[in-house]
């Protein structure tokens, strides 16, 4: 797996970078509105008709004249909502907002009439019916309507203030999102930092052993320590890695404990293949083995042996890490369950999954010391494409 994978609140919160421009309304979002309100205004005028004059008019007629009173607006609004996004009523911008919205009530309401005339003229015509000229009919609807043209404006210049307030809030909490993210991902990089040179001390300590005792299996752990820290090298700044690769670099420690113990320790891989190409924490089952060689085999005064298993159970990847040692105290037991033991293990495990994963401390009835962990399962996905592989998780 490339180095390249990162945390997976990093990827989801980067995916939503791109937020709505302010302000802006699909088209036929507005034309739908226009349609509702010329159906509304329409149902409206019929009734008003036919229950207070003795007038009659058709539906159809009433239905057509408010379609088009309303789709003048329509085509007039994406013009007033940009308006609306350049000159805010904002704390910095009010002064310049009042004069430019003042005559913007009048040009759109000038605007307005004109094609509600000319539309209206339009559509007696082909009724069979006819009107007056169109700028006396274009003079009558702008004195008697001004009031209701301006408050019409004035709707959509609140619209387009809502809808910049929404966006703003959002764009909002995607910055905090962001921010805790890139938080997270420090706090898992100074986590794994203090991990690398654990492990490199103790091995430098016990290669400075063995110098005094067996120079060959000194050269030979610092052969294998190279390989180690060349791997680790590879990894640095990565969080996640499939458990095919973990167990390889877990292999590689293993290789430097066993010419540490000999014979007094040996290890057990009990690995589901459909587990093998599944996520887990960068440097996870290193610390744990360390901690049941240090802890558990260390002390036994007879040779000791280590399992490390991996199955999948549902949504879940369960990983066991059990040693035959000495155990641990029920009152330190106790300790380790409440996040005592192997802190920063935990602390990756709580930023990385959350509430979704479990990390136990027991005491098998045969002894020693049986540590579980589960965390939602997850594998890298590899999409062939036609310029090579690409990968990503899934």
């Amino acid at each position: 797996m490339s180095g390249n994978v990162l945390d997976r609140r990093a990827r989801q919160a980067d995916s939503a970078v791109m937020t709505p421009n302010p302000g802006r309304v699909p088209v036929r979002v507005i034309f739908g509105v226009a349609t509702a309100l010329g159906f509304f205004s329409a149902f409206a005028a019929f009734y008003f008709i036919s229950t207070f004059t003795d007038k009659h008019a058709g539906f159809g007629l009433l239905l057509a004249l408010n379609l088009t009173y309303w789709y003048s607006w329509a085509v007039l609004t994406p013009g007033i909502l940009w308006l609306t996004s350049k000159f805010p009523f904002e704390r910095a911008t009010w002064k310049a907002a009042i004069p430019v919205h003042i005559g913007g009530v009048v040009v759109a309401t000038l605007l307005h009439v004109a094609l509600a005339v000319a539309s209206r003229m339009a559509t007696y015509w082909a009724a069979g019916e006819s009107l007056d000229s169109w700028l006396r009919e274009a003079q009558r609807m702008f004195f008697l309507n001004f009031d209701w043209e301006m408050m019409t404006y004035w709707t959509i210049v609140g619209v387009g203030h809502a809808l910049r307030y929404d966006s703003q809030a959002r764009a909002k909490e995607l910055s905090a999102a962001q921010m805790e993210t890139r938080l997270v991902e420090a706090q898992l990089h100074t986590l794994q930092r203090q991990m690398q040179p654990h492990f490199l001390f103790n091995t430098l300590n016990t290669i400075s052993a063995l110098m005094h005792r067996d120079v060959d299996a000194a050269d030979a752990m610092i052969a294998r320590l190279s390989d180690l820290l060349r791997m680790s090298l590879q990894r640095v700044g990565v969080q996640e890695v499939d458990l095919k690769e973990e167990l390889d670099f877990l292999s590689k420690y293993l290789e430097i404990e066993q010419t540490r113990f000999r014979d007094r320790l040996s290890v057990v891989f009990d690995i589901q293949a459909d587990t093998l190409d599944a996520l887990v924490p960068n440097l996870l089952l290193q610390p744990l083995v360390e901690n049941a060689i240090k802890h558990g085999i260390g002390p036994r005064p007879t040779p000791g042996q280590i399992v490390v298993r991996s199955r999948r159970v549902g949504a879940m990847l369960e990983l066991d890490v059990q040693d035959n040692g000495v155990g641990l105290s029920a009152a330190r037991l106790t300790d380790f369950n409440r996040g005592v033991g192997l802190s920063n293990t935990r602390s990756r495990l709580d930023h990385l999954y959350g509430s979704l994963h479990r990390f136990e401390f027991r005491q098998p009835a045969e002894g020693g010391l049986l540590v579980q962990i589960a965390i939602p399962m997850a594998e890298l996905a590899v999409e062939v494409r036609e310029d090579g592989p690409v990968e990503g998780v899934a």
